[in-house]
């Protein structure tokens, strides 16, 4: 089995991976080291990988079943992959750190992002380590969050798109099969065994069990936490770059300073299991 060029991005997160032709078969054996890969380093990056849509589908079911999203279009043919398009006229909406899709019983696994069209400067992207960011936090802390659970909302998440014109009726149906959910504050990731902060600024709607003085307090304490530089990469997208990350303990967060250039990205996302 040949050896992955991989180069880390940052000291806790992140790598990006060369010598690899995604738009050729991947055999078990590679798809093997690149889950070893993305346990280890939350996030990796491709370059140069100018795969169809019917590739970026077959690599990410090899990671499982797929998912698809109720509130983006889709690549014709390909309803699991959504368009994340930012132009003049509708710029991207997405500003906070979060993870994908929480709103779901079953959250992501993963994601893989491949980039279409970027800017000439501008419009990079963030990952950070919910692994990090909770070894970085007292025992205390830890074993208190231990112990919470949390709403996550689909209509909290999306209450711009919601507010409007003729965004109730667009996603009336989203909103009925999209009800809130509950999951615990600080899970345990399945594979390496760690544990991670999951709660995130875009879908958690309050921490059950606490007034919403106390809620809004906590969350706030978080999500400032989440954000400390030593938890983060950053990454600089170019045409055919690839992103696959491992939802279960990472947040990401768009840098949106490219307006009014255009922006395209194609993402599909990897049906995950109940967080614990």
């Amino acid at each position: 089995m040949s050896r992955l060029n991989i180069k880390p991005l940052s000291g806790c997160i992140g790598a990006e991976i060369h010598g690899i032709d995604l738009t050729k078969p991947i055999t078990h054996e590679l798809y093997i080291q690149l889950r070893e890969c993305l346990v280890e380093y939350e996030v990796i990056f491709f370059r140069d990988q100018a795969i169809t849509p019917a590739q970026q589908h077959a690599l990410a079911s090899m990671f499982g079943p797929l998912q698809s999203h109720p509130a983006y279009q889709t690549v014709e043919g390909f309803p699991q992959i959504s368009i994340l398009e930012s132009t003049a006229d509708k710029p991207t909406k997405i500003e906070c750190w979060h993870s994908d899709m929480t709103f779901r019983q079953h959250p992501p696994l993963a994601t893989v992002l491949r980039a279409q069209v970027v800017p000439d400067k501008g419009g990079d992207t963030l990952w950070g380590s919910m692994t990090a960011a909770y070894r970085g936090l007292s025992k205390s802390m830890q074993d208190f969050l231990s112990t919470l659970t949390a709403v996550h909302d689909f209509s909290y998440g999306f209450k711009e798109s919601l507010a409007e014109p003729g965004g109730q009726q667009r996603l009336a149906q989203a909103l009925v099969d999209n009800p809130p959910v509950r999951h615990p504050v600080i899970r345990i990731h399945p594979e390496s065994g760690k544990f991670v902060i999951f709660v995130n600024e875009l879908f958690t709607r309050h921490i059950e069990g606490l007034s919403r003085s106390e809620s809004d307090a906590l969350l706030a304490f978080i999500f400032e936490h989440i954000r400390t530089p030593e938890y983060s990469c950053r990454f600089v997208w170019q045409p055919d770059s690839i992103a696959i990350w491992d939802n279960r303990s990472t947040q990401h967060k768009p840098i949106n300073d490219y307006f009014p250039a255009h922006r395209r990205l194609e993402r599909i996302t990897i049906d995950g299991d109940l967080p614990y």
